[in-house]
């Protein structure tokens, strides 16, 4: 499996074209914008994309959903369960201006805890981890997570946005992202990767040196 990393729009998100260079099958995770950009990377290493994953409904996210399902009509596009409502209602935002937003397609999938996404011989577990988003979901795969805006590196998703759950962000970080291998490679929504093990020890919200209440 290889994981490129491609930081797009005026928010900076980390969007990520996964690949089965045997298949050559793969999938994007939260293409929030530059279109075009991503398409065209997907077209220069010929993948037969499969999916469009989205960790959660924000704008900044899912802002190029459009272009690329217009792209490849036959790649199935899948959000949590939960986040629905804030994928319908995502041009609402003030950002979607800011970010070049195009209205999203409805998704072919909703995710739900457990659910295992296939490409390939890769594979992804589905973990719901709300808190940021009431349908924000992480992804793992075998020594690496997607983590979405739920877990950064020395940092945490927002709460203080319409919809958030504060109070169950940190549960979530902790009984499902905290019980994984030191070793594992954590791939955010934003900024740099981390790891697991360094989160545990380190990170002020996981440790409790900083608390959200």
């Amino acid at each position: 499996m290889r994981v490129e990393r491609v930081v797009v729009g005026a928010l900076e998100v980390n969007c990520y074209i996964v690949l089965d260079e045997k298949s050559k099958e793969g999938i994007v995770i939260d293409p929030g914008a530059e279109g075009r950009r991503i398409v065209r990377i997907i077209e220069g290493e010929s993948i037969n994309l499969k999916y469009i994953i989205n960790t959660h409904g924000h704008v900044d996210h899912i802002g190029a959903n459009r272009d690329v399902k217009n792209a490849f009509p036959d790649a199935l596009l899948a959000i949590g369960e939960f986040d629905l409502p804030l994928l319908r209602n995502a041009m609402n935002s003030y950002i979607a201006m800011m970010v070049g937003a195009k209205e999203s397609p409805e998704p072919d999938l909703l995710l739900k805890e457990g659910d295992i996404i296939e490409f390939g011989e890769c594979t992804l577990k589905v973990i719901h981890t709300p808190g940021h988003t009431p349908g924000s979901i992480c992804l793992l795969t075998e020594g690496i997570v997607f983590t979405g805006d739920t877990l950064f590196a020395g940092s945490i998703g927002r709460v203080d946005l319409p919809m958030s759950q504060p109070e169950k962000l940190i549960p979530s970080i902790k009984e499902k992202l905290m019980i994984l291998p030191d070793d594992t490679v954590v791939l955010p929504g934003h900024g740099p990767k981390s790891t697991i093990g360094y989160e545990r020890r380190y990170n002020p919200f996981v440790t409790g040196t900083f608390l959200l209440f």
